[in-house]
């Protein structure tokens, strides 16, 4: 029975969006494969890793029945991207195996029954319900992904926190060393509410998301959040466990300041990493009358040493910090110069802020060189 006839770019499309999420070693053999649902022309494209689903749908379906297979998602994926551009692709189903059909390329995959694929089950009711471009939510997670913790013991840090207010939508990450806020103006948000979104649901929607004024639609409800966008439509459980009061750790009372070029700082600072080590990635920064010192030295006793001519007239400082700490945020803010904010203290954090972003901040915590 034949089930898909398109070219190779319109089957690659959907199959590569949804086959991200699979995992190469998994607990189950089905969760390798994708779910491919025919109802008509309509077909659905699945695949999940039992936290996170992602659906999409297309329209080349050949005629009117409806069935289901499952299908190894690496290997459809792998055949299709090393198929010649050259007319159609068929997709046809037939004694238990997938026929992939191009021109004078035939391949048969084994499929495995549909009705053992394992779908998340979605609520009757959702608790939040609101729309935002996909740009804006693109943005919000760009300036805050970096601050993960990526396998941290504390499984709540290993994600990133929403915070719905009233007219207000908040993202913050840390990972014990650092943590990043960001925020935006949005409608249709009538209580405070939050909860902890997985690491790979975000780093996966920023892969999905556009810089499009094309809404995502998003929706909460106890345990699990869903995006719909496009033609995907992406659902995730969530993380629970309680997250840090990020409104204590960022600071307020800073009153010494300076601002920088983003582009000068971050040239300064690769540079220097250049002889940190990967046990002991610290630089050291020297505050002084109109200056900024950046230096750093290895096991070998080489050194590297920058200077910056700033706006500063408080006294001296002398304070490490993680090099990649960072690197990272200033990779992320795009923005043509960064405000920087110290106390005093050495052991006090820095603030880096934005001048065009009024609800962008970063806090990183100095380090012992």
């Amino acid at each position: 029975m034949q089930l898909v006839q398109a070219t190779r770019d319109e089957v690659l499309r959907p199959l590569s969006t949804v086959a991200g999420i699979v995992e190469r070693r998994n607990t189950m053999p089905i969760l390798a494969n994708i779910l491919l649902r025919k109802e008509g022309t309509k077909l659905a494209f699945i695949a999940t890793d039992l936290e996170v689903q992602i659906t999409t749908h297309a329209e080349f379906g050949v005629g009117e029945e409806n069935e289901s297979t499952t299908v190894a998602a690496r290997k459809l994926l792998d055949i299709l991207r090393a198929l010649p551009d050259l007319g159609d692709v068929k997709l046809s189903l037939a004694s238990a195996k997938l026929a992939v059909q191009s021109g004078k390329s035939r391949f048969a995959l084994q499929t495995m029954p549909a009705a053992e694929f394992p779908t998340l089950a979605q609520p009757e009711q959702w608790d939040v319900s609101f729309s935002l471009p996909q740009k804006t939510l693109k943005h919000l997670f760009s300036m805050v992904h970096f601050a993960m913790a990526q396998q941290d013991i504390r499984y709540y840090l290993n994600g990133l926190l929403f915070v719905f207010e009233p007219g207000f939508l908040r993202a913050v990450a840390t990972d014990g060393h650092r943590l990043a806020h960001s925020g935006t103006p949005v409608e249709g948000i009538e209580s405070k509410h939050d909860v902890i979104v997985p690491r790979k649901t975000i780093l996966e929607m920023q892969r999905l998301l556009s810089e499009t004024d094309e809404p995502v639609h998003i929706d909460v409800a106890t345990g699990q959040i869903r995006f719909r966008f496009g033609h995907v439509e992406l659902v995730s459980k969530l993380v629970e466990g309680k997250f840090p009061d990020f409104t204590r750790v960022i600071p307020s009372n800073y009153t010494r300041h300076f601002t920088i070029s983003r582009e000068t700082l971050q040239g300064a600072l690769q540079r220097a990493a250049i002889l940190t080590t990967d046990k002991l990635k610290g630089v050291r920064l020297q505050l002084s009358e109109n200056q900024l010192k950046i230096s750093s030295s290895n096991t070998e006793q080489e050194e590297a040493q920058e200077e910056i001519d700033i706006d500063y007239s408080h006294e001296p400082l002398d304070v490490g910090f993680n090099v990649s700490y960072l690197l990272d945020v200033l990779a992320n803010v795009k923005t043509e110069n960064i405000q920087w904010s110290v106390q005093p203290d050495v052991n006090a954090s820095a603030l880096i802020t934005s001048p065009d972003d009024e609800h962008f901040k970063y806090v990183v915590m100095p380090m012992r060189i």
